[in-house]
């Protein structure tokens, strides 16, 4: 047992060390688009269910964070701003699954088929959930939704102007420690689970919970897709979080529906959910989640037909679990690098806060006390069977 505990903590602590540079760099780039890049006027170019408007709102959504409860909040002051529903949606979606650091962390742990099933289902899936929305959509309770939402406001300004500014950059700083806030419990508790279920869960209990095996074909494919989201949905964390899970996934033999599905859920989760609530009420809140569930079981099947077809579905992640991530190679010098380039911005963050003393840490929407305690609990068993680990080998 204490092999077993060691071994779990030292998988976790791979998973962590092969994915650090992919974090800095995806949330630098993103917490420089979110300083220089103002979305104070973008409600007024989606406020249409058309193919422009949810393009704007995809492309917009893809260069902001992937953090699903800052999305959140975005799309709710959008919304609020005069966005169409629908775009709001595409919003939404986009802004968690189509953004730089998933796609750089997608690539590491599951490999570029993902990637590109990543990208081109994403939009696929915008797609299938738009048109499902116009012939589902309760425009009363859009409405409803509309007159409940509260104000925010937006800030406007030049970009070209600002990003000369030392203040500009400052304020990259800040927005890099706010998107670490929101997200870094999701990705500790995802990983450390991560980790244990390598370690303590059997192939067995895989292919119980998801039907494996070319035998059944495309049934096996449509279990997996429907049963996918539901496993997501119980994970209760975002889908940064869920990557190393899927990785698991992989390497049990569930099929690339599966996987996809269980990486486009993270919009489906209880926290998530119990956001929309808040924010639009029980029955949109529902609805979105039911609206979003179906999208990801078609655009799963279709987004593994034509893979299929083009004869490039991806083998299983066995090589991914199997090599030992900690080597002097390419994820060595590039942790090093972003290490300090970590630190330079975290000087940025401090000088932010010094040139704005009053400004302080806004909460975070989803968290609790609950998931703080078991973010802690992680951490502990991290640290523990890290101990464990070194001890043994001596």
């Amino acid at each position: 047992m204490l092999q077993q505990i060691g071994q779990s903590a030292i998988t976790s602590v791979g998973f962590f060390w092969k994915a650090g540079w992919a974090f800095v760099l995806g949330y630098l780039i993103s917490s420089m688009i979110q300083a220089f890049i103002p979305q104070g006027k973008l409600a007024g170019y989606i406020g249409n269910a058309n193919a422009k408007s949810i393009g704007l709102a995809t492309l917009f959504g893809a260069i902001s964070s992937s953090c699903s409860f800052a999305a959140l909040a975005a799309g709710k002051s959008l919304f609020k701003k005069g966005a169409h529903f629908i775009a709001t949606l595409a919003f939404l979606f986009a802004s968690t699954n189509l953004v730089i650091e998933l796609g750089i962390l997608i690539y590491i742990f599951l490999g570029w088929q993902f990637v590109v099933a990543e990208i081109f289902g994403g939009m696929l899936l915008i797609i299938v959930a738009s048109l499902l929305a116009r012939f589902t959509m309760p425009e009363k309770w859009v409405e409803t939704a509309r007159k409940r939402a509260e104000e925010e406001h937006q800030e406007d300004f030049e970009w070209r102007k600002k990003i000369r500014t030392k203040e500009g950059w400052y304020q990259v700083g800040h927005e890099f420690v706010m998107n670490w806030k929101m997200v870094w419990k999701d990705i500790t508790i995802g990983f450390t689970v991560a980790g244990i279920m390598a370690t303590f869960v059997p192939e067995s209990f895989w292919e119980k919970l998801f039907l494996t095996g070319s035998e059944g074909g495309f049934w096996v494919v449509l279990e997996n897709a429907i049963i996918a989201p539901l496993a997501a949905a119980l994970t209760f964390i975002g889908s940064m979080g869920n990557i190393p899970i899927s990785t698991i996934l992989a390497s049990s033999g569930v099929t690339f529906a599966g996987i996809m599905a269980f990486i486009y859920s993270d919009l489906i989760v209880p926290p998530i959910v119990m956001v929309n609530k808040k924010y639009y009420g029980w029955k949109l809140a529902l609805y979105i989640a039911g609206l979003f569930y179906v999208s990801i079981v078609i655009t799963a099947l279709l987004i593994h037909s034509g893979f299929s077809m083009l004869g490039i579905l991806p083998e299983s992640g066995r090589q991914i679990m199997n090599a030992s991530p900690f080597q002097i190679d390419y994820t060595f010098w590039f942790n090093i690098v972003f290490a300090f380039i970590a630190l330079f911005v975290l000087w940025l963050f401090r000088q932010f806060k010094q040139s704005n003393a009053s400004a302080g840490m806004m909460s975070m929407e989803g968290d609790s006390r609950f998931k703080t305690i078991v973010t802690w609990v992680c951490i502990a068993f991290l640290a523990l069977g890290t101990i464990l680990h070194f001890v043994m080998m001596v």
